[in-house]
């Protein structure tokens, strides 16, 4: 669902918590027979489906504002590199998706590796694209602690958009042909 220029995207559980409270409901007005609970019954069901399509906006559109900052105060890193001293920084790598975690639930987390090593990268909202294992990645986001007292250093995700290193390389090929 698009609101805006902003690409919304529910989550299963979301969708499954109100489909499996519609039940409820319809079950409740044939058993009962009492159709008045309807009244309240129907503005829950939407309240149910608004809410989580209201979060996920309000958090796709701000991600969408940060990115142009990102993309200008970012410095282009090897994963090897990023450790605890760089918390708080904005970064840009390229890597290859090894994993893909908790998609399903708008909230995923990704095992990005270049050749220098890997690292995880969290986001707090669903990408604007579908991102799969193998895909070739690259991802702003700041540098934070795993756990709050403790863990090593992870990227939080502001974007992750997938590349087409081959047509990068390609290109190069061409220019320094002629």
């Amino acid at each position: 669902m698009k609101i805006r220029e902003t690409n919304v995207k529910v989550s299963i559980i979301a969708v499954a918590v109100v489909i499996f409270f519609a039940i409820l409901l319809g079950v409740a007005v044939i058993l009962t027979g009492d159709f008045s609970i309807l009244y309240w019954g129907i503005p829950s069901l939407l309240i149910l489906v608004l809410i989580p399509i209201g979060l996920n906006y309000l958090s796709q559109s701000q991600y969408a504002e940060l990115e142009p900052v990102y993309a200008k105060e970012a410095k282009t890193v090897r994963i090897r590199l990023i450790n605890l001293g760089m918390i708080g920084q904005p970064v840009r790598i390229e890597g290859v998706v090894e994993r893909v975690y908790f998609q399903f639930l708008n909230r995923p987390q990704f095992v990005v590796a270049d050749r220098s090593g890997e690292i995880s990268v969290k986001m707090f909202t669903s990408p604007q694209e579908k991102i799969r294992k193998g895909d070739v990645v690259e991802v702003l986001g700041l540098v934070i602690k795993r756990y709050f007292f403790g863990g090593d250093a992870v990227i939080n995700c502001v974007s992750i958009k997938t590349i087409d290193k081959t047509i990068e390389a390609r290109k190069k090929e061409q220019k320094e042909k002629k």
